[in-house]
């Protein structure tokens, strides 16, 4: 399938993905806790389910053959040359507080590399997209090409985390307030906007701990293609997930692994 029906078949995903999850959001819905008051609280909705039912018709449609796999049912075919990534609503938590810094995640990997990503949020109509070459945002304001910001110094630099008190007491929550500290300004509570913010220019690091594929997956070659670099804390690739660092620049990610992996 050539590139601009692959992209446009992305954004169908996303548009019917979105109709399936509006109703939901700001309404009274059911929800449940992953956790089954085990750990913290893990909310999944209705919204969720629906929205991923949807995604996977879809895909399953259009390509019998390709892999899925997903937050709320699971995998099927991951032994495929092509397998989608999905996390219907990426943000649970902000999304039954009714802040719109969700989104839905959806993600392409060929034989285990990310090689298309897109975010959309529904709510507030804008859809962010990559392909590691190159990255853009469709939205109420047109579509423009994704750049992130050039900064080198720590001291410069704006950094986003979804909740601080989500890494792992001891080293790991040490070395991650350590970097904060160095850093001008931080932010909580973003999920998987604060990666697109960074493609966008408007953060310039994030960082994160306990992630699955399906939290990052869609967004590696968002981050990648609007010039950014996206790694593991150790370096290595953040596709499967685990603790995540992004930056806008080479030289910023660099001063960030040095103080989280030491």
């Amino acid at each position: 399938m050539a590139v601009v029906d692959l992209a446009r078949f992305m954004d169908d995903l996303a548009a019917q993905s979105g109709q399936a999850i509006l109703p939901f959001f700001r309404a009274a819905f059911g929800m449940d806790d992953k956790t089954r008051g085990a750990g913290a609280f893990d909310p999944v909705t209705e919204a969720d389910r629906a929205a991923e039912l949807v995604l996977r018709k879809l895909i399953g449609k259009t390509f019998p053959t390709h892999g899925i796999l997903g937050e709320e049912f699971g995998d099927e075919r991951l032994e495929s040359e092509y397998v989608w990534v999905l996390d219907p609503i990426d943000g649970t938590r902000a999304f039954v507080a009714g802040l719109p810094t969700w989104g839905t995640l959806i993600g392409l990997t060929r034989n285990g590399v990310p090689v298309r990503g897109l975010m959309h949020q529904p709510f507030l109509g804008e859809s962010f997209s990559g392909d590691g070459g190159g990255a853009r945002l469709r939205g109420p304001r047109g579509e423009r090409i994704l750049c992130t910001r050039r900064i080198a110094d720590l001291s410069e630099a704006l950094l986003a985390t979804t909740d601080p008190r989500l890494f792992a007491p001891g080293e790991e929550r040490e070395r991650f307030a350590t970097l904060e500290g160095r850093t001008r300004l931080s932010r909580y509570g973003t999920d998987c906007y604060a990666y697109c913010m960074l493609a966008a220019g408007q953060i310039d690091l994030v960082v994160e701990a306990g992630l699955k594929p399906y939290d990052i997956v869609a967004l590696i070659p968002i981050v990648e293609g609007a010039g950014g670099v996206i790694t593991t804390w150790d370096g290595g690739s953040a596709a499967g997930g685990g603790r995540i660092v992004a930056a806008g620049d080479r030289r910023l990610h660099e001063a960030a692994l040095a103080i989280l992996n030491p």
